[in-house]
């Protein structure tokens, strides 16, 4: 198992000691560092390089969009994840804009971090389960009427097995891996494998992605 360096970007002191706890409960993580600041999460990153950064959005001194920004751009590899309390389509689009590839709300538990932070690093793009949902349904509301998929018609799939349509199936409805493994009764990893595999034959990288080209192609229906 590969070893994960973390760096924690929070300036509540009661959630950046929770997610602390969580970085350093988990075997395979360790805590690099963390800062409450734009400007000591700078610092920071000028010692130690995590391969993960979990930061928040309100900073007192900065918005953490511009850590995001930074970090996409410095050549350097490191996943980035916000943890946050804003879940509108304001923050949700700048961040992944900015180049974030997970979104979660502060309202996961230890164990969902845990999990989303092991996501990431294996190519994943872990949200909140209300976030995907979000995200999908503005995605949906793009698409013009004539390109919606017909609930008859289902277009090729480029290759999913009968048990990666299910898994496709189940994210659209906003279950998170782990669920999906209690659900198909399989492990969680498997889930992982089955999502990776799902990513590259459909030529996404993140769950919603998947969602919205598995919509086109008729093999989802995304509820209005």
């Amino acid at each position: 198992m590969t070893h994960l360096n973390i760096a924690v970007v929070e300036d509540d002191q009661e959630a950046r000691e929770r997610i602390s706890t969580a970085v350093g409960g988990c075997q395979g993580m360790s805590l690099c560092g963390v800062a409450a600041s734009v400007a000591s999460a700078r610092s920071l990153l000028a010692t130690a390089w995590p391969d993960v950064l979990l930061v928040d959005l309100g900073l007192p001194d900065g918005d953490g969009t511009e850590l995001i920004d930074f970090v996409s751009n410095s050549g350097r590899p490191c996943d980035i994840m916000v943890i946050t309390l804003f879940g509108d389509e304001k923050h949700v689009l700048r961040a992944i804009e900015a180049g974030a590839s997970g979104y979660l709300l502060k309202e996961e538990d230890d164990a969902q971090i845990q999990r989303c932070i092991r996501e990431l690093a294996a190519g994943g793009s872990p949200m909140s389960a209300s976030i995907a949902r979000h995200l999908l349904n503005r995605f949906r509301a793009q698409i013009p009427e004539t390109k919606k998929p017909s609930a008859q018609v289902d277009a090729p799939a480029p290759g999913l097995t009968k048990r990666e349509i299910e898994v496709l199936r189940l994210i659209a409805k906003g279950y998170n891996f782990n669920e999906i493994s209690n659900l198909l009764n399989i492990a969680y990893h498997t889930v992982t494998s089955h999502v990776r595999n799902i990513y590259r034959k459909l030529a996404v990288h993140s769950r919603s992605e998947a969602v919205f080209e598995a919509a086109q192609r008729g093999l989802v229906q995304l509820s209005r």
